[in-house]
């Protein structure tokens, strides 16, 4: 396993823990819109501290390359993060973790287009096992109403996920991923502004819940995205893309073990599913030359 993809799998791990932090944030009275937005604005922060100690070059950007970040921070993160939460609402979070993960899809389509990337026989077998073991991971059929406005508003949390490899590919190209990971930060966090109350937030700003804040944009937002974007910047955006699903693999053995949450047979068998696929990815003694487009 070379480091890009080690990279990318401790990305997936890593977001995969948001849970430890978000219950404690969401049962302090913060909504899940509040929570995105001091996620994105203390990582921001954190991140321009730690460039202006580092190399303050890095926080140099040209004006007609903004729009790359435009990409990265709002129609990709803020995007998907807006969806995906009215999907929760709309049809439940077992369907929208499965609408969620239809993002390799997308980016295995974008990357054959825009980056020339193939579609190789082994990333399809993985991405059908990964996708299969999120169906199962989620505990789909477990009496989730589906609707035309969620499927719809799920695909595009999917659609807005892929995103961020798409923008991130070209920023990288000319960007440090320090600065890449800094500006979707920024942009987010901009963005968001207007669909939160902060003024109803003022729990956040009590000991436990800055410790709370500060965990959740270091460990599960700062750390994933920089080991997601250097892994984007060494392996190719599809490949990257399944297996970065480890993380809902992780959040349910999160669940499991912290929060005492039930792990069905089915839900094993997708962990085990996603394992393989990305065992299958990651072996770097396989032949992976039989392309289907």
């Amino acid at each position: 396993m070379n480091k890009f993809t080690f990279s990318t799998i401790l990305s997936g791990i890593l977001w995969g823990m948001i849970s430890i932090f978000l219950k404690p944030l969401v049962a302090l009275g913060l909504t899940s819109v509040q929570v995105m937005f001091f996620r994105g604005a203390v990582s921001a922060l954190v991140l321009f501290v730690f460039l202006l100690i580092k190399d303050r070059s890095l926080l140099k950007v040209a004006p007609r390359d903004l729009w790359m970040f435009l990409g990265t921070g709002v129609l990709s993160l803020t995007f998907f993060s807006l969806c995906y939460f009215t999907t929760i609402i709309e049809v439940g979070t077992s369907v929208a973790v499965i609408l969620l993960y239809t993002s390799p899809i997308f980016i295995l389509i974008f990357s054959r287009f825009l980056f020339k990337e193939k579609i190789t026989v082994l990333k399809v077998i993985a991405l059908v096992m990964t996708f299969a073991g999120c169906v199962l991971v989620s505990g789909i059929g477990g009496g989730s109403s589906m609707t035309a406005r969620g499927f719809i508003i799920g695909l595009g949390a999917g659609f807005g996920y892929a995103l961020y490899s798409i923008f991130s590919r070209y920023a990288l190209a000319k960007y440090n991923f320090f600065t890449v990971i800094f500006y979707t930060f920024v942009f987010s966090a901009i963005s968001i502004l207007p669909f939160c109350n902060i003024g109803g937030a003022g729990e956040a700003f009590t000991l436990r819940g800055g410790l709370l804040l500060l965990g959740i944009a270091i460990l599960c937002t700062v750390l994933p995205y920089f080991f997601y974007t250097y892994g984007l910047s060494g392996l190719e955006t599809g490949k990257a893309a399944i297996l970065v699903t480890v993380e809902p693999l992780v959040g349910t053995l999160v669940g499991f073990l912290l929060w005492k949450e039930d792990v069905s047979f089915a839900k094993v068998a997708g962990i085990v599913l996603i394992l393989v696929a990305v065992v299958l990815l990651g072996l770097p003694f396989r032949n992976d030359n039989q392309t289907i487009s």
